[in-house]
């Protein structure tokens, strides 16, 4: 048995989308300062690193990230490693692609996995993303919860209908994923996100294992 980390390390050099809050994660109290304690204090967005989307990101309807199952946040997962010429996930690549029958939990693995090896503060526009007959696919195949390798399932000059699509049909989303050191295959994955009363989204850590 091995354990997959897939969650993106928190530092202030993370990228975050562009327009939210930088990363805050700095010492409050030193004890080389004189402090009886090491205290630090985090301040961030709640999109940051690894994170889950809830319905309320996208369609403001109260179904925060507290009220998420656990049930699919936890389970089978299959990790499908998408070709490096695909700059978009549509319902064409999705129907090409050898995604075992009755997947529930489904984790894309693109070229932008590459991103979290290079180690670079800037938020990039141009990363694959779900397109909008994409996300339709996924939902008409009974895909309960979708992972990705960037800080968002949707392109960045089109973020809401893939966005609605699937939280709308009750998917999950785990946007942040860093599966550029997974094997193609099944893993049980475990993710959970921080459990902030009232937030459209929450980091989480998530672990594949297998």
């Amino acid at each position: 048995m091995t354990i997959y980390d897939i969650s993106l390390p928190i530092s202030p050099s993370l990228p975050v989308w562009e327009g939210d809050p930088k990363i805050i994660l700095e010492e409050f109290l030193s004890m080389d300062a004189g402090a009886d304690a090491n205290v630090s204090r985090f301040a961030a967005g709640v999109h940051v690193g690894t994170h889950v989307d809830a319905p309320h990101h996208f369609l403001n309807d109260g179904r925060t990230v507290e009220t998420l199952s656990l049930d699919i946040l936890m389970g089978t997962a299959f990790v499908l490693h998408l070709d490096d010429d695909v700059n978009l996930v549509t319902a064409e690549v999705l129907d090409a692609a050898p995604i075992p029958p009755a997947t529930l939990r489904l984790l894309l693995r693109t070229s932008n996995s590459r991103q979290w090896t290079l180690d670079s503060p800037e938020f990039q526009r141009d990363f694959v993303a779900i397109s909008a007959d994409g996300a339709e696919w996924l939902v008409e195949h009974g895909i309960r919860l979708v992972g990705v390798d960037y800080l968002s399932v949707a392109p960045f000059d089109a973020p809401i209908p893939t966005h609605q699509i699937l939280l709308r049909a009750g998917v999950i989303i785990i946007e942040g994923c860093d599966l550029h050191h997974i094997p193609q295959g099944k893993y049980a994955l475990y993710c959970l996100p921080l459990k902030l009363i009232g937030a459209e989204g929450a980091p989480a850590r998530a672990v594949l294992v297998g």
